[in-house]
């Protein structure tokens, strides 16, 4: 204890949460008529009266608990040899190193007719006082719960949202804004790691024919179909996402060239043979895998230009933005 407080005019002593005393001063061991480290560890009630206890624990514990600090509050500690001393008291409740304690400060009272006047007040507004903090914690716990409900209620619906912000509605794969986001987010990861990654842009071949002759609800149906395929020929770490109108992105985490242009193909592949009620639907793909110096608007200009090339070197095929 620093040498100041330990000397200091008035009493100090430090409550743990569990109300042992941490540490006292010398000024209000001597107020005490103790000595030593005698009270050092013994619970607060060591020095208190049974009415004081009553009052301590009604008062004093629910009112710091629930404010923070109390002041001004009038009690007797007794001393070593069994006497009361009727002190004037203010406490506060602090965090140190991971602890909650409450440190305490006292001033013997020198009015003590004034002082017993106020412990009889107490003493008749005791039970009163006891019902209203019994009642105002049962609130504080209801109140308590309730905020918790809204919470989780209000974590569930942010959650909700995000996902609605991040999903395409017709085919419920992820969006354009989430593509880019994450799209950044591998990019700067391999500036970091150099954890290599591979991005596909895909296209239905004809698709304004398909339109045209069958109807919007059919190609609605021809898109929502390639996203479930898309979907369940994914890995856990894919991303897949609509990229706007027939045309779809693959992120593939961790994926060198030749593994994207493995996956590549075995989408292109799936595609054509799929069943797709009397209709034939392939699709083109470009790739790009991520090198040293690559942006995301980098990787993405390589894949469209890739896509372009199987679109004029006739459909239905995978490129690769080196030239394969």
């Amino acid at each position: 204890m620093d040498e100041q407080l330990n000397h200091a005019p008035c009493g100090y002593f430090s409550l743990s949460g569990e109300g042992h005393l941490h540490s006292v001063n010398l000024t209000l061991l001597d107020m005490l008529g103790y000595g030593g480290s005698e009270l050092t560890d013994r619970h607060i009630e060591a020095i208190l009266s049974v009415t004081n206890k009553l009052f301590f624990h009604t008062y004093f514990y629910p009112y710091i608990r629930l404010y923070g600090h109390v002041k001004e509050m009038y009690l007797s500690l007794r001393t070593k040899d069994g006497r009361e001393l009727p002190v004037l008291m203010n406490g506060v409740r602090q965090e140190r190193g991971g602890e909650v304690f409450i440190d305490c400060v006292v001033l013997e009272m020198n009015k003590r007719i004034e002082h017993e006047k106020d412990i009889l007040r107490t003493k008749t507004q005791l039970e009163a006082l006891y019902q209203a903090t019994h009642e105002a914690n049962l609130r504080l716990e209801q109140l308590h719960a309730e905020y918790e409900e809204k919470q989780q209620e209000l974590l569930r619906l942010n959650e909700r949202l995000e996902t609605l912000a991040s999903t395409d509605p017709l085919t419920g794969l992820r969006n354009r804004r989430f593509f880019q986001e994450r799209l950044l987010f591998e990019t700067e990861q391999y500036g970091r790691t150099q954890r290599p990654f591979s991005l596909l842009i895909l296209d239905i071949d004809h698709f304004k024919s398909i339109n045209d002759t069958y109807g919007h609800p059919v190609g609605d149906l021809v898109l929502a179909s390639l996203a479930d395929l898309l979907r369940s020929n994914s890995g856990p770490d894919d991303v897949a996402a609509r990229y706007g109108g027939e045309e779809f992105v693959l992120i593939l985490p961790g994926a060198g060239r030749d593994d994207a242009m493995c996956a590549a193909e075995r989408y292109r592949s799936g595609v054509e043979a799929a069943a797709w009620e009397g209709l034939r639907i392939t699709i083109s793909i470009g790739v790009s895998t991520i090198s040293p110096g690559d942006t995301d608007a980098a990787l993405v200009n390589k894949a469209d230009h890739a896509l372009y090339a199987s679109k004029s070197g006739g459909r239905n095929r995978v490129t690769h933005a080196d030239g394969t």
